[in-house]
């Protein structure tokens, strides 16, 4: 088997704070085993275009407590096809590089996939805050995005406790609702909706007019963006009682800041074990946590056969707590 020499490491889809530290990690635990390590600008649309740099131990000074990607990230979806994805193995091979760590979600992960089926040797390490990727319990940049979610929340209830309002919250996740749970209970939410179960708007209304008779004047609804807007989810509620509700949207704010001591712990798990991983001969793994042990998974099939599953039993948790 031909020794491995040169690994290449590519974010790519939305950023998410410790990305940059799992870049650190998987460089420099490259670098000390005695291999290259290249970094691959703009995710896949950059690999196609050759955009590629060697990467040294100083470049990783000062960056695990940065926010983005020091290696940027685009939106590539011509990488869905064939004739583009055998230009970046294309690349790849041209630029001597052997094994490919793809840091990113979903969309990553496929295109990792697509490297996989045509024999380059590719690993994911699950880079998202949305926290969708089968195969893992937590992937890095979650924790700090709920992290920036609480905190918004908990200066909307302020702001709800100083004017007898309730407040509707749209938090990210895409079409999970990892984030709206976990912030949500955090933060005393009265309702968390979700898109992995129904929910009852007149029951909503029913328990915020309760608390209202009880002495609480205020109220906080924690909306996953993946049921609907804030907006709408106001104009619903408002149709069962007047509230004096606003409608808010963190947005992207929860992508962006200095990841958690969780986050970048994490990383750093994820980009070395991907290096010992490939020094194994081993590849086409999606890498994960699941009861705080590391984890590899064969991509192909934790993609096609597998689903990320939501912990809706906090939502059970946050019921049983919010009277």
């Amino acid at each position: 088997m031909k020794r491995m020499k040169r690994i290449g490491i590519l974010t790519s889809g939305g950023d998410a704070s410790g990305m940059n530290a799992a870049i650190r990690s998987i460089a420099r635990s490259a670098i000390s085993a005695g291999l290259e390590a290249y970094g691959i600008n703009y995710g896949f649309a950059g690999l196609v275009a050759g955009n590629i740099r060697r990467l040294e131990s100083k470049d990783m000074d000062g960056i695990i407590d940065r926010g983005g990607t020091i290696l940027y990230s685009a939106r590539f979806p011509e990488f869905a096809e064939e004739k583009t994805q055998l230009k970046g193995i294309e690349q790849l091979k041209k630029f001597g590089i052997d094994a490919l760590v793809v840091i990113g979600g979903d969309g990553s992960y496929h295109g990792a996939e697509r490297l996989t089926q045509h024999g380059f040797n590719s690993i994911g390490v699950p880079g998202t805050i949305d926290n969708d990727i089968p195969g893992t319990d937590f992937t890095v940049g979650f924790d700090t995005a709920v992290n920036v979610a609480l905190d918004a929340l908990d200066r909307i209830n302020d702001t709800a406790t100083s004017h007898q309002r309730t407040f509707v919250v749209e938090v990210m996740g895409r079409g999970a609702g990892d984030i709206a749970l976990w912030a949500g209970i955090a933060a005393d939410a009265d309702a968390i909706v979700i898109p992995e179960r129904e929910y009852d708007v007149k029951k909503i209304a029913e328990h915020l007019k309760h608390n209202y008779e009880n002495g609480k004047d205020h109220g906080l609804i924690v909306l996953a963006e993946g049921v609907m807007s804030a907006a709408d989810f106001k104009a619903e509620l408002d149709q069962y009682g007047d509230f004096d509700s606003r409608a808010i949207t963190l947005g992207h704010i929860q992508r962006g800041g200095r990841p958690t001591a969780k986050d970048r712990v994490l990383a750093s798990m994820f980009g070395d074990y991907a290096v010992r991983l490939l020094l194994e001969g081993k590849g086409g793994l999606a890498i994960g946590i699941r009861d705080n042990k590391l984890v590899a998974t064969d991509i192909i099939d934790t993609l096609e056969n597998h689903k990320h599953i939501t912990d809706v039993s906090l939502l059970d948790l946050n019921d049983r707590l919010r009277f």
